[in-house]
């Protein structure tokens, strides 16, 4: 069945290694992209104000062009840039955990798309017990019932 392989490590590390891949090579031939990723797994620093961080979807896209291609590097299994928010270009390093990327875009459309689910152990124990029963249970379903990601679908 499909769950028994994107739960899989074996296979979640694929799909990081394939997306480390194709990051570095858009990154060598100077290609911008976009990355829609799960907003609960990235980091900010400095912490971007609340207003700002109400804003995001539980999926957000993020376009790395400019500056914030020109800063991007992968670190950590991770993807960091620096991006600026909101009307006053609020400034900020983030950091986006390479399996928190759900698809990797490029003028408008998906060139990657991630569907491991597996969590390292270790991730596991930061859960709280207590889990919102109300939250997405597909990112896909949510990506799609977004009128605004059909352009992102041909």
């Amino acid at each position: 069945m499909l769950e028994n392989v994107i739960d899989e490590k074996g296979f979640a590390q694929i799909m990081k290694r394939s997306l480390q891949d194709i990051i570095v090579h858009f990154f060598e031939k100077e290609q911008n992209f976009g990355i829609l990723c799960k907003i609960e797994e990235v980091d900010f620093y400095p912490e971007l104000p609340e207003d700002i961080n109400a804003e995001f979807r539980p999926l957000t896209l993020f376009f790395l062009a400019g500056y914030t291609f020109e800063t991007a590097r992968i670190e950590d299994e991770c993807l960091i840039f620096e991006a600026g928010f909101g009307g006053d270009n609020f400034g900020s390093v983030v950091t986006v955990p390479l399996l928190s990327i759900m698809q990797v875009i490029v003028d408008e459309t998906p060139v990657f798309i991630n569907l491991s689910v597996y969590k390292e152990q270790e991730d596991l124990s930061k859960v709280p017990v207590a889990q919102d029963t109300t939250g997405e249970k597909n990112s896909m379903a949510s990506f799609l019932n977004n009128p605004e990601n059909s352009k992102f679908l041909k």
